[in-house]
């Protein structure tokens, strides 16, 4: 590693700090300007609040980063070029490839860490943050207990039921099972339905049977088309909690239950949709800097940006991003793009963008 390769990554590397700083710090404060208001009401002690928002931070980090990455690349290229720097090592022969060398080293860095975030951290940090929001501030029951085999709900003292999924509008379940327990603990009945569904009355179960377990090993059993189920949790309460369901899952839990859905039958568009965006989005680093290198180096390739511009520019890029990467999940999980396609468009349109950019660069 040659020293003007260090010197590049380590102002790269300082800036990139700062940007991830103050882009946390400011997402930080709105985020707890937007949220004091609804929790002072609870009576919640701050450390609870406390620990509530460092366990937000690497969900924050993860989406935050690449943004970070794009600004740290516009401004450090600007600063080099601001003081002739970048003209100085065109005119020793250095090649661009070994300019941006630096660049894309550290961004594949940042996208490894993404992706270990993506994979194990920020899914067991939202569930704990979703935990101290929901039962210790908010003083509210649990939701379900997403697995990766079925979702679990407390029905009462002494039932339990578990579903296979939930459709996105939170008013219809699938695959659901009742278990109803003695004094003892010991089961006294099981209820099968293919679903459930919520009307003006409450829930009501759909073709299944319950079975008595009778003394003596025997058992009783009946059909039904509808029954009524003493469910307290509304459509909504399932709709946020499915918002998130994937969010709360390692990418190997949800390969692992995306296919045992499928199996049973079920369209998993959503849950291969969000599988492939968790997959795709940490590569946005690597692209960004790509986007951030074209923009600033390209007509004469030693033009450099003021501050301002920088950061306008790289706010810009990063708002079309998200818009896009939106829409396209939003297109993946109603199945009108395959889930695949859905969690890389964006990518690929901004990998095309930055490509076109940079053969445009006088090298």
């Amino acid at each position: 590693m040659t020293i003007l390769f260090q010197y590049m990554l380590r102002e790269l590397a300082k800036v990139f700090g700062m940007c991830l700083s103050g882009l946390m710090t400011v997402y930080l404060v709105v985020d707890f300007f937007e949220k004091i208001r609804r929790f002072i009401r609870y009576d919640v002690e701050l450390v609870t609040l406390a620990e509530y928002f460092v366990l937000r931070m690497p969900a924050i980090f993860f989406q935050i980063a690449p943004l970070a990455m794009l600004m740290a690349t516009l401004l450090t290229i600007g600063v080099f070029s601001r003081n002739r720097e970048i003209t100085a090592m065109r005119s020793c022969g250095i090649s661009l490839t070994r300019i941006a060398a630096p660049f894309f080293l550290f961004s594949a860095a940042v996208a490894g860490v993404l992706f270990l975030f993506s994979a194990v951290i920020i899914p067991y940090a939202t569930a704990q943050a979703d935990y101290v929001k929901t039962a210790r501030i908010e003083k509210k029951p649990s939701g379900p207990a997403v697995k990766t085999d079925r979702s679990w709900i407390q029905i009462g003292d002494r039932t339990l039921m578990n579903f296979d999924m939930v459709e996105p509008d939170g008013s219809t379940l699938h695959g659901v099972s009742l278990y109803q327990l003695g004094e003892d603990f010991r089961l006294l009945r099981v209820t099968e339905a293919k679903g459930a569904h919520y009307t003006a009355q409450g829930w009501v179960l759909l073709d299944g049977t319950h079975r008595k377990l009778l003394p003596g090993g025997l058992v009783q059993v009946e059909a039904f088309e509808h029954a009524p189920i003493p469910l307290s949790q509304t459509p909504e309460d399932f709709s946020t909690w499915l918002s998130t369901e994937t969010e709360e899952m390692t990418l190997a839990d949800l390969r692992t239950y995306t296919n045992r859905l499928r199996k049973d039958g079920y369209n998993v568009s959503r849950f291969l949709t969000d599988y492939h965006g968790r997959i795709a989005f940490p590569f946005v680093s690597l692209i960004m800097v790509m986007v951030g290198m074209a923009l600033s180096l390209r007509q004469s390739g030693v033009r450099g940006r003021g501050m301002a511009m920088g950061i306008g520019l790289a706010l810009a890029i990063g708002f079309f991003y998200w818009a896009a990467h939106s829409v396209a999940i939003a297109l993946g999980h109603s199945g009108k793009l395959a889930p695949v396609i859905a969690g890389w468009l964006a990518n690929i349109l901004f990998f095309s963008f930055g490509s076109a950019l940079f053969l445009q660069i006088r090298h």
